[in-house]
């Protein structure tokens, strides 16, 4: 499992800056990337964007796509890493989006989460289906998105020497 050291080794060794969008993990991942020391020198900063309107005001997630589809969709998932990555300038967005429980939301059961991030080369999306209260939810959230963030970093390392 990726640990939030390993995400910032690998954004220092890309010479690369990160910011973050959260709805439900509330400030989590940043949180958990800024516990790292040293990561001020990749972290940017975030947006914890839990209500709808907020997503729109503060990232510039297309309010009706929300309207349409609702928070938790990968489409939305998507428009926010993009637009704090735009916002906070950093080479590389990161969002969450999905129930954390215990009732469902938006039609959707708790443990439907979707995350992005969003980088020079385009964006990335994963649904994850999580299991278990609401912290092993959120926790499991971080997990899977700084994996899919240590994992793009390398992508795109090697297309770049490529």
């Amino acid at each position: 499992m990726t640990s939030a050291v390993d995400a910032v080794e690998a954004l220092r060794a890309a010479g690369a800056t990160v910011a973050t969008a959260e709805s439900l993990t509330g400030g989590l991942v940043c949180a958990t990337l800024v516990g790292v020391p040293g990561a001020s020198t990749v972290v940017r900063g975030g947006v914890v964007a839990y209500a709808p309107d907020v997503k729109t005001s503060a990232l510039g997630v297309d309010a009706d796509l929300i309207a349409e589809r609702g928070t938790v969709d990968a489409d939305v998932a998507a428009a926010m890493a993009v637009g704090v990555r735009e916002r906070l300038a950093a080479t590389y967005g990161l969002a969450t989006t999905g129930v954390a429980g215990p009732d469902p939301s938006e039609g959707k059961p708790a443990g439907t989460v979707h995350v992005a991030v969003a980088g020079p080369a385009g964006v990335e999306t994963r649904l994850l289906g999580l299991s278990g209260d609401r912290d092993e939810i959120r926790t499991g959230t971080v997990a899977a998105l700084l994996s899919l963030l240590v994992a793009t970093l390398g992508e795109e390392s090697r297309t770049t020497r490529g």
